[in-house]
């Protein structure tokens, strides 16, 4: 387990997935130019979900890094990094499901958000989140759901517009489950604050 500890948190190792990380957030916000070029500004921050959650791990690896912790930015980076990456894969399937044909891109997003879940989870014992954290996260999270499915910001996945009510029901709990999960592995094993 030293060992495992010691290669995630070298400095070699967090350098790569830095780079690996702030290439997917260019390319996430990319990805979602056409859609916010037709959102109001004030929405930006909450409709590139998937590259706004990189970013938050680009940040928390760069602390890695400089051997600092940024125990808000890292509970917005795990909660964003899970969920996003865990609705992304299911979005991909469910659209896979319902007769859309699944091209390289749809695999190629479910690989990088499979990742993007699981690196978040990986990096959970170096984390220094508080329950104080996790709640600003958890609003971050919840407060998205209002923007994505009461305000319509939600990212345009055409075979899936039919669902919408469905999609926020899961994406909601989506939330909860993470918040949850992120309170086991993160903020239980260490003193209230």
């Amino acid at each position: 387990m030293a060992y495992f500890r010691y290669v995630l948190m070298h400095k070699s190792v967090l350098s790569l997935l830095l780079i690996v990380n702030a290439l997917g957030t260019v390319y996430g916000f990319y990805w979602y130019r056409d859609q916010l070029a037709v959102t109001p500004g004030y929405f930006w921050p909450f409709v590139p979900d998937s590259p706004t959650a990189s970013l938050f791990f680009c940040i928390v690896l760069l602390m890695f890094i400089l051997k600092r912790n940024a125990p808000w930015i890292e509970a917005l980076a795990v909660c964003s990094l899970f969920k996003y990456g865990v609705w992304a894969v299911v979005m991909n399937i469910w659209c896979g499901l319902t007769g859309y044909a699944l091209v390289f891109g749809n695999y190629l997003l479910m690989v990088s958000h499979a990742c993007m879940a699981l690196e978040g989870l990986v990096y959970a014992p170096f984390y220094k989140i508080k329950m104080r954290h996790l709640a600003l996260a958890g609003i971050w999270l919840l407060h998205n759901e209002i923007v994505d499915y009461v305000f319509h910001m939600m990212p345009w996945y055409g075979p899936l517009q039919s669902y919408l009510p469905v999609v926020g029901y899961f994406t909601f709990w989506l939330s909860v489950l993470t918040i949850g999960i992120v309170y086991l592995l993160c903020v239980k094993r260490s003193p209230v604050a």
